[in-house]
C-alpha cells in the first residue's frame, strides 16, 4: 500500500481536536484527500459520570463517508508498517494473550478480523484455533448488544493487536454498558484468564476518576494494562488513563521518512494530556519532570492521527463491513498492550517499568503540539512530555 502520509494543512491544534468530534458538512465540494477529517465514533459529549467513550476516531472524506484506504490514497498504516515503524518486525510473543475490554456487542468480531489477517497474509486467529476468545464481562457467553460505534472500536482493537503482534492470542471481553463499574469489572475478569499478560482499554470518561473507587479492577500486578489518554488534546486528566496501575498511552502523527529509522513522528494535536488530581504517579515519573504533583499523563505514544491510521476492516450502516482507516489513541493503546505482551516484562506494576528503561528504548518525540499551556505539559520536546510521554517503541526493550 502506498504509504504516502497525507497531514491536515493549515489548522491550529485546537481545530485539529474539534475535527476529531465533529463530521464533515453535508452537501460538501467532492472528496479530496486535503479535506478529510477524523470523526469520533463514540460521542464524548454528554456521557454520565462514572462511564466512559470509546476513543476511535474513523478517517472520513469532505462530504461525511469513511474514506476506504484501499482505494484512496489515505497515508493509512498497515501491519508491515506498524512492525517497521517500531522495531517489531520478525518479533513474537510466543503465544502470549493480550486482552481487549470494550463496551457493548459486535457480533461479526470473528469473521470481520478473519478477512483483516487474510488480506494481510497474517496467520488465522479464530475461536476455533484457539488463538482468539470472545467472552462477556463475567467470562461467560452471553454477549450485549450491538452498538455500531463500539463495534468499530472492537474492530480497531482487534486489528491494532494483530498488527503488532500477530502471533499474539486475543481474548475480546464486550461487558454489558459503557460504565467504569462495567469496564473494570471485563478488566478483572480479562485479568484472572490464563496467559493474559497484557490488557487494553481504549476509551476514557470525560473527566478525572479516582483510584480510590475504581482503581481495585485496574491493579494487576504482572499484568500491564493500558488505556487511550482521549483524543482531545491539552484537557486534563480523563480515567482509566489517569490511575497509577495504568500505562497511559498518548498519541503520534507516524509518517514514512528519508531519515535513519525510516520514519518520523510528532504529537498528535488530539493527544490526551494532563494531571491527575487524584491518582498517585507510577514509580519513577517525577514532579521535577511532567509538573504535575500526581500521575501527568501521558506515559508513552504511539500513531494516533487518523490521516496516519491504521487500515481496518469492520463495522459500518446496516449490518455491512467494509475496509475504514481508524486513528485516536484507541489505536495507540493495544499497540504499546501489544508490545508489552511480546517483551514480556510485566513483573510488577507495569506501568513503572517504562521509567526504569534507558532513553534509547523509546523514540523521542520531540516536536508538535496538542494546545496551549505554556509547559510540556501540551508541548512535545527532549524527554518526557505529556502528548507523547517518554516516547514511541524502539523495540520492546522500553515495555
Amino acid at each position: 500500500m502506498n504509504r504516502r502520509i497525507l497531514a491536515l494543512l493549515g489548522a491550529p491544534a485546537a481545530a485539529l481536536a474539534l475535527a476529531a468530534v465533529a463530521p464533515g458538512s453535508a452537501g460538501a465540494a467532492a472528496p479530496s484527500a486535503a479535506h478529510n477529517h477524523g470523526t469520533r465514533v463514540c460521542a464524548l459529549a454528554g456521557v454520565p459520570a462514572g462511564s466512559a467513550a470509546c476513543d476511535a476516531v474513523r478517517l472520513d472524506d469532505a462530504n461525511g463517508s469513511p474514506v476506504n484506504p484501499l482505494v484512496t490514497s489515505s497515508g493509512g498504516m498497515t501491519p508491515a508498517d506498524i512492525q517497521a515503524a517500531y522495531g517489531l518486525t520478525g518479533r513474537a510473543s510466543g503465544g502470549r494473550t493480550v486482552a481487549i475490554v470494550d463496551a457493548y456487542g459486535y457480533p461479526n468480531a470473528a469473521s470481520d478480523l478473519a478477512v483483516f489477517r487474510s488480506r494481510y497474509a497474517l496467520p488465522p486467529c479464530t475461536v476455533a484455533n484457539g488463538c482468539l476468545t470472545i467472552v462477556d464481562q463475567n467470562g461467560g457467553t452471553s454477549l450485549p448488544r450491538y452498538n455500531k460505534g463500539w463495534a468499530q472500536e472492537q474492530a480497531l482493537d482487534l486489528d491494532a493487536v494483530s498488527s503488532a503482534c500477530p502471533d499474539c492470542r486475543i481474548l475480546l471481553v464486550q461487558v454489558s454498558s459503557a460504565s467504569i463499574a462495567n469496564l473494570g469489572a471485563g478488566v478483572t475478569t480479562a485479568a484472572n484468564r490464563a496467559g493474559v499478560v497484557a490488557i487494553s482499554n481504549s476509551y476514557g470518561s470525560s473527566g478525572d476518576l479516582p483510584d480510590s473507587s475504581y482503581g481495585a479492577a485496574y491493579n494487576h500486578p504482572g499484568i500491564a494494562v493500558t488505556a487511550s489518554t482521549g483524543d482531545n488534546g491539552y484537557q486534563g486528566a480523563s480515567y482509566p488513563a489517569s490511575s497509577a496501575y495504568v500505562t497511559a498511552v498518548g498519541g503520534t502523527t507516524l509518517r514514512a521518512s528519508t531519515a535513519a529509522r525510516g520514519w518520523v513522528e510528532t504529537a498528535w494535536s488530539g493527544s490526551g494530556s494532563g494531571c491527575s488530581t487524584l491518582n498517585a504517579a507510577p514509580v519513577g515519573q517525577t514532579p521535577a519532570v511532567t509538573g504535575c504533583a500526581k500521575h501527568a499523563v501521558a506515559d508513552v505514544s504511539a500513531d494516533a492521527d487518523p490521516n496516519t491510521g491504521l487500515v481496518v476492516y469492520g463495522p459500518t450502516n446496516g449490518g455491512r463491513s467494509a475496509w475504514q482507516q481508524f486513528g485516536g489513541t484507541s489505536l495507540s493503546s493495544p499497540i504499546i498492550a501489544s508490545v508489552y505482551a511480546l517483551s514480556g516484562n510485566t513483573a510488577g506494576n507495569a506501568s513503572s517499568i517504562p521509567y526504569a528503561a534507558a532513553s534509547t528504548a523509546f523514540n523521542d518525540v520531540t516536536s508538535g503540539t496538542n494546545g496551549t499551556c505554556g509547559a510540556k505539559l501540551c508541548t512535545a520536546g527532549t524527554g518526557w512530555d505529556g502528548p507523547t510521554g517518554l516516547g514511541t517503541p524502539n523495540g520492546v526493550a522500553g515495555l
